[in-house]
């Protein structure tokens, strides 16, 4: 397992229904390790999103290319893992049939079900396997939904949100859990958040966009020793330089980076 990325000069353009034509990504590079969590923060819209899902192939670059260990991205593969903001599971499966949902799809369930037990344990559901969404609170809804990204065995990690719906205890212990499953794995994870705190808190780096279209105004190495401790001089001073960067690169005033 490596999961090299690499963003080589990718823009991207959508077109509304109306003829309009929106520039999401313009001229976007960005090299990131092998191992490494990185988060993308910018202005709200700025296109943060839409480079996720060009290294996920799920929206391809109009221009330039997504590279993933210097081949090049052209559609969704099992290689990259997906969590979305919300858990997005099907309601009329139980937990297991829907973390095992990909495997099924693939026709390598049978072979692989174990791997479905480690994952359902890994993330604390055991004893959930047969529940149903409606059942579950949301932090453990967002913890089967990171089991059916990760039981494929991914490269790569990507994260778009996936704690934005979650209260702010919940929220902090799924970080705490998705670093311990960063480590466990020893995989590439690549986070899209709004939360300054957040960035900090997971990444070995901090990639700040621009408002649209997007380019990348800044990469912050975060270097702090693990486990972080949220109220240290040093978080604060990364946090701070963070939001400075982010109000100079776009409109949006300080508070909304908290939501």
């Amino acid at each position: 397992m490596v999961g090299e990325i690499k963003i080589d000069n990718v823009s991207k353009s959508f077109v509304n229904p109306d003829g309009s034509v929106v520039n999401a990504l313009e001229g976007v590079n960005l090299d990131i390790k092998p191992g490494s969590f990185v988060s993308l923060i910018g202005p709200s819209g700025c296109g943060k999103t839409t480079l996720l899902r060009a290294i996920a192939g799920l929206n391809p670059a109009d221009k330039g290319n997504v590279y993933l260990d210097n081949e090049v991205v052209t559609k969704p593969g099992h290689e990259r893992g997906f969590a979305f903001q919300q858990a997005n599971l099907y309601p009329w499966l139980s937990i297991e049939k829907n973390i095992s949902f990909g495997l099924r799809a693939r026709g390598i369930y049978k072979e692989k079900k174990a791997d479905v037990k480690e994952y359902i344990e890994m993330v604390g559901l055991k004893g959930f396997e047969k529940s149903y969404p409606h059942q579950l609170s949301g932090g453990m809804n967002q913890r089967a939904s990171l089991a059916r990204a990760l039981v494929g065995h991914p490269k790569v990690l990507l994260l778009d949100e996936p704690l934005g719906a979650l209260d702010a205890f919940t929220r902090m212990n799924m970080q705490d859990e998705i670093l311990r499953i960063w480590k466990e794995q020893n995989m590439t994870m690549i986070m899209v958040t709004h939360d300054v705190d957040e960035a900090v808190y997971l990444s070995d780096q901090v990639v700040i966009m621009t408002p649209r279209p997007a380019k990348i105004e800044k990469v912050i190495d975060i270097e702090l020793a693990r486990p972080r401790v949220r109220g240290s001089d040093d978080f604060f001073k990364y946090r701070t330089k963070i939001l400075e960067i982010l109000n100079f690169a776009g409109e949006q005033k300080e508070p909304e980076y908290y939501l």
